[in-house]
């Protein structure tokens, strides 16, 4: 679901054409997670498709913010997570959640620290319901530690790098 919106085309608006009564304009350039590419008169959307159209091109970055940290599912979840050797991170999310978003770079960015020492997943409870309803998943995000199988430790809502950090270091 996250790559779903990969490329947006905007036409630009006619510059004799007066601003609707009561309506803001929006500065996509103030947006934060959407960027800006010109466009050529023919962008290629996918392999069989073209459509042609003057606009801007707003690209949404923050796509990309779910696929660092490898996803895990119901078919995979007993070797990669109940299996592991090494204590094992998960992150239950949605796309649609904004709190999930704000953790993502969180999540990616411990996945780094610890490679070698913890393995670190995330589960979309939207694509594997039953693993969230199996540990009881009623907020997201909420992030569990593993350990030999076994749930050690949960951790719920977007919180900050050195709440995660420290629930870590009491299972490496």
């Amino acid at each position: 679901m996250a790559g779903l919106l990969e490329t947006l085309l905007i036409p630009r608006a006619s510059a004799s054409l007066p601003p609707l009564a009561g309506s803001a304009s929006v500065r996509f350039s103030e947006l934060r997670g959407l960027k800006m590419l010109p466009t050529r008169s023919s962008t290629k959307l996918r392999s069989t498709q073209k459509l042609a159209r003057r606009g801007t091109t707003i690209v949404c970055e923050a796509q990309d913010t779910a696929v660092g940290v490898a996803a895990v599912t119901d078919s995979d979840w007993k070797s990669s997570v109940l299996e592991s050797d090494l204590p094992v991170l998960v992150e239950f999310w949605a796309p649609w959640c904004g709190p999930c978003r704000m953790i993502h770079p969180v999540i990616d960015k411990l996945a780094k620290e610890y490679a070698g020492k913890l393995k670190c997943f995330k589960v979309n409870t939207d694509v594997s319901p039953s693993i969230a309803t199996q540990y009881g998943i009623r907020s997201i995000p909420t992030v569990i530690i593993f350990k030999g199988g076994e749930k050690k430790e949960a951790v719920i809502g977007a919180v900050p790098e050195s709440t995660l950090t420290t629930c870590i270091e009491k299972f490496l």
